[in-house]
């Protein structure tokens, strides 16, 4: 699959290490890269080898140590702590592994909060989650809570979760990794419907072949280095 689209995303010389026990532990170092808008990217490697950690720091929930990353022009690193999250909240969707909803709050009630939060007033969060839940093969279900809801649905719950803002990038961590392989094949082709229909960029850490088999392109992570397969 090719993509000729301008970058919205780029990543310059990333490196990250952690202290454990008082000794510097590199998770990688010197990591450049860049994503094209509308592009599907996966992020592959080995267990443990950073693909999590790269994902928080693209997505500034975690500081690299040295490098940075550049959204259209922006470095959100350089902006004041109180912006940096006013930036992640327009610019960054998240998808995770567990899908983190809230329980006591229905379907429709968890898609709305991260666009009440980008202060919409109540009533326009609630049209737009309506809508993306429809989108998202959820609108009988917008007000079940998640207990009531099978896997898979709350994972696209999720997703709808993760689109409410419309944000450049929607970073995706192992999003298939609790699911079986039914509902897998749902997400990942849940995933591909977005991508086509709204051009919406996806960067993918997983382990799952088959969604680095349709992404655009892959970016292998190893020996503390990326590069592109």
């Amino acid at each position: 699959m090719k993509n000729d689209r301008e970058p919205i995303l780029i990543v310059n010389g990333l490196s990250k290490s952690y202290k454990t026990d008082g000794v510097e532990v590199p998770v990688f170092q010197d990591i450049s890269f860049s994503v094209n808008a509308g592009e599907v990217i996966a992020i592959m490697g080995p267990s443990g080898i950073g693909k999590s950690t790269l994902l928080n720091l693209v997505g500034t929930l975690d500081f690299p140590n040295s490098g940075e990353i550049s959204y259209q022009g922006i470095n959100p690193f350089s902006l004041p702590d109180r912006e940096i999250a006013r930036f992640r909240n327009q610019t960054v969707g998240f998808v995770f592994q567990f899908h983190h909803l809230l329980p006591e709050f229905t379907a429709l009630e968890n898609v709305m909060i991260p666009s009440i939060i980008y202060h919409y007033d109540p009533n326009t969060a609630k049209e737009n989650a309506k809508e993306i839940l429809d989108m998202v093969g959820l609108g009988h279900r917008i007000h079940h809570r998640p207990s009531a809801l099978s896997g898979g649905e709350r994972q696209r719950v999720a997703v709808a979760r993760a689109l409410i803002n419309k944000p450049l990038v929607v970073l995706a961590d192992e999003p298939s990794g609790n699911l079986d392989s039914h509902n897998s094949d749902l997400l990942i082709e849940l995933i591909l419907k977005l991508n086509e229909q709204d051009q919406r960029t996806f960067i993918i850490a997983t382990h799952n072949s088959s969604i680095a088999s349709k992404s655009h392109r892959v970016l292998l992570l190893d020996n503390g280095g990326a590069r592109f397969q």
